[in-house]
Parts: structure tokens; C-alpha cells; sequence
């Protein structure tokens, strides 16, 4: 018997209740299978940033777009004389982003400390903080992400605080939030796991699964960290309800009231879905992987259109995401672009050797697959600094 020819559908063509199939291997896709039921926008929104111009309709052939597919308009290429040297701006910009990043954690540590001791101090502190933070996301027009790091072996509080206000205001710009709703998400963001200073440190700080006893008194920081900052009566509400409910999600599984999505204001669900993501990054250790597991299996805890917006931040192959190159270059990806298939990466041949900041967008060259940090040689682990701590800053590159 004879197969059925499978129809051939350009990714720009997919919508809502189609069953589709992905013409890749599964190490190319966060999907748990090639077969695909679209059921949200934020699928097709995956689909189109990954390595395939078309899938296979399975099903929903009626759906199918009448309208003629959108040509792209042709791009005028600049005379090699009249191009700025690029790589030479890129790299200080990257570096540039790592001090920023790095004064935002030492700001954020020293207002923690004034908290207790001088309240209206760290409120002032704190205001300009976010001020500064807010000034480096307007920098540009579009702006994007940039890997940064710190010397530390594990992700600090104030480093993670710094990390989620970054993403968490970049989503709440691209779904065109006003200033104020994105300074209370800043600030929120920076002082949502300080109620954690409370937890014992061995707590805090096991490796191991924790006990349910120390799962109750971890699950009690929230609460600790709003009792720290209402009896200052400096703090705005919204930014408080972060901090008391940045583990909540609108299904109504999160805690510590099981609030659902109407309860639930769009400043505290932008954080929540960040510290969720940050949460799987430090388990998993991949950036790209935690966010295909995210899209798997924990989207009923967030809304679709912000889970949506936040693959648009983070880029298909978000910062800190190791790959392989299709001229057999390994390679760590170092900010996100326009284009979410080619960001800029800080590459190396297989043995670890001729690093170099590469962009992707002016080359043939793409990524082939992602890496997992162990299947990584040793002499390309340590070229990339592959296992350094993965946080975000704001990139004020424009190319």
C-alpha cells in the first residue's frame, strides 16, 4: 500500500488547530515529539524561529490561509568601506553589560543591608537603581539581551533579583506596559527573594532534595519578605504584591494563596513567569532547555501571550546556550538579534582553539544543535567558559 504524500505547509502559514509535524530531529526542537497540536499562539511563535522553512500538515487542511505568503522586501547591503568595525563595538558592549550588571548586584546587596537598619535609605537607593536600569532599557530602539556572569559559583539573591528585573522588564516593554507598571516590576523583581535572607542558609543553600519541613519554611519567604517592607509604608502596592505573590500562577497551583489568573495583576504575573524560567535554568543549566521545558510542561501556570513575549526576549536560542555550529564550530551564544535564528556567539573551533565573537547574521554558517554542557570536549569547556553562572543584561548594541 502505497503512503500518502505529506502536504508541505510554510511555517509563516500556521494557525491555531492545526496538527502539524516537524521535518527535524528532536535534539532541533524542545517539543516532546515531532507531532504538534497547535493549540496557542506562543507555539507558532517557537515554531517559526526554528531551523525549517515549512512542516507537514497532519491535519486542518481547511485552515489553511488564503492570502498569498508575504515576500520578504530585498536587503541592501552596505559597501564593505562604509561598515563600522562591529566586532570591535559588540565586544565592548558585551563588556560594558557585564560592569553594569555586576554594579546592579553590588547596588542591589548594599540596599538590601540598609533595609532594616536606614528603611527610607534603601527605599532612595533603590529608586535610583531602577531609574538607572531603566535608562540602559530605553538605550535603544529594540532593545536585546546580553550574557552576563559573576565570579561566584552560585547565583546570589541580588544576582538572580537583577536577572529576573532585566527579563521581567523586557517583556513588560514589548507588551507596551506604561513606565510606572515597569518600575514596580523592576523594583519588585529586585526585592522578590529577599524574604529568603530569613531561611537558615543550609536551607537556602542545600543541594539535595530538602525535606518537607524545610520545603514549608523555604515556601515561607514570600511572606517573610513583604512582612520586611510593608511596616515601612514606602513601597508601592503593586511592587509588594509581587513580592508576597511572585510564586503564584493563574491556574491557581502556586502559593501562598492559590491566587488564579484574575487575581493575579499582569506586574506580578510577568515576574512569576521569569522566576519560573530562572528557576528551571538553574536546574537544568541550559537556558534553551529551560525554556523548552517550560513550554512543555509548565504553560498552564502562565498566560500564553506572555509566555509568548518572553520567547521573543529570550530568542530561540537564548544567552548562555552552548551549540554546535553547521561548519563544525562549537559555540556559546552572547546576545540575542533581530533574528532569533542567528545571534551573536562566542565561538571556537572543535579543539578548543581560535576563539572569536562571530555573527551569525552576516554568515552562511547557523546552528546545527544545541550541546549539553557534558558532551562538551574539556578544551572547549574551558574556551567558552562554558561553565560559568548564566544571568542577563541589557544589550545597548545595535547592528
Amino acid at each position: 500500500m502505497a503512503k500518502t504524500e505529506l502536504t508541505q505547509l510554510p511555517v509563516s502559514k500556521i494557525v491555531v488547530g492545526m496538527t502539524i509535524k516537524l521535518p527535524l530531529s528532536w535534539t532541533e526542537h524542545p517539543f516532546f515529539r515531532s507531532k504538534v497540536k497547535i493549540e496557542q499562539k506562543s507555539q507558532i511563535a517557537l515554531i517559526r524561529g526554528l531551523n525549517t522553512s515549512f512542516v507537514y500538515l497532519l491535519d486542518g487542511h481547511d485552515l489553511i490561509p488564503e492570502q498569498p505568503e508575504v515576500v520578504d522586501e530585498p536587503v541592501t547591503i552596505l559597501p564593505a568601506t562604509e561598515m563600522p568595525d562591529y566586532k570591535v563595538e559588540a565586544k565592548k558592549s558585551i563588556r560594558r553589560g557585564q560592569q553594569r550588571f555586576i554594579r546592579c548586584v553590588n547596588d542591589s546587596r548594599g540596599v538590601f543591608g540598609k533595609v532594616v537598619s536606614d528603611p527610607e535609605g534603601a527605599y532612595r537607593d533603590a529608586v535610583t537603581l531602577v531609574e538607572s536600569m531603566m535608562e540602559h532599557l530605553n538605550e535603544t530602539d529594540s532593545p536585546h539581551l546580553t550574557l552576563v556572569s559573576s565570579n561566584e559559583l552560585e547565583v546570589s539573591v541580588t544576582q538572580h533579583g537583577v536577572s529576573v528585573a532585566v527579563l521581567s522588564m523586557m517583556i513588560a516593554h514589548m507588551a507596551g506596559l506604561p513606565p510606572s507598571d515597569i518600575r514596580d516590576i523592576a523594583i519588585g523583581s529586585l526585592f522578590h527573594d529577599i524574604g529568603k535572607l530569613k531561611v537558615p542558609e543550609n536551607i537556602r543553600r542545600k543541594h539535595g532534595e530538602l525535606t518537607d519541613h524545610e520545603v514549608n519554611f523555604m515556601r515561607m519567604h514570600p511572606n517573610f519578605g513583604y512582612e520586611m517592607l510593608v511596616k515601612n509604608n514606602l513601597y508601592p502596592k503593586a511592587m509588594l504584591h509581587i513580592v508576597r505573590h511572585h510564586h503564584e500562577f493563574v491556574d491557581g497551583s502556586g502559593y501562598p494563596d492559590k491566587l488564579t489568573a484574575k487575581k493575579i495583576p499582569i506586574t506580578t504575573q510577568i515576574v512569576s513567569l521569569v522566576n519560573d524560567y530562572e528557576s528551571l535554568l538553574r536546574r537544568y543549566l541550559s537556558p534553551q532547555l529551560a525554556l523548552g521545558v517550560l513550554f512543555k510542561s509548565r504553560k498552564q501556570k502562565h498566560d500564553e501571550k506572555l509566555v509568548s513575549q518572553l520567547v521573543k526576549v529570550l530568542g530561540i536560542y537564548p544567552p548562555g546556550t552552548l551549540v554546535n555550529l553547521t561548519d563544525g564550530s562549537f559555540a556559546k551564544v552572547m546576545m540575542t538579534t533581530s533574528e532569533v535564528k542567528k545571534p551573536h556567539v562566542w565561538a571556537c573551533s572543535p579543539r578548543g582553539e581560535d576563539a572569536t565573537l562571530r555573527f551569525l547574521m552576516e554568515e552562511e554558517v547557523s546552528v546545527s544543535e544545541v550541546v549539553k554542557l557534558e558532551n562538551l570536549p574539556e578544551s572547549v569547556l574551558k574556551t567558552l567558559q562554558a561553565e560559568n553562572t548564566i544571568s542577563f543584561y541589557f544589550s545597548d548594541f545595535e547592528h
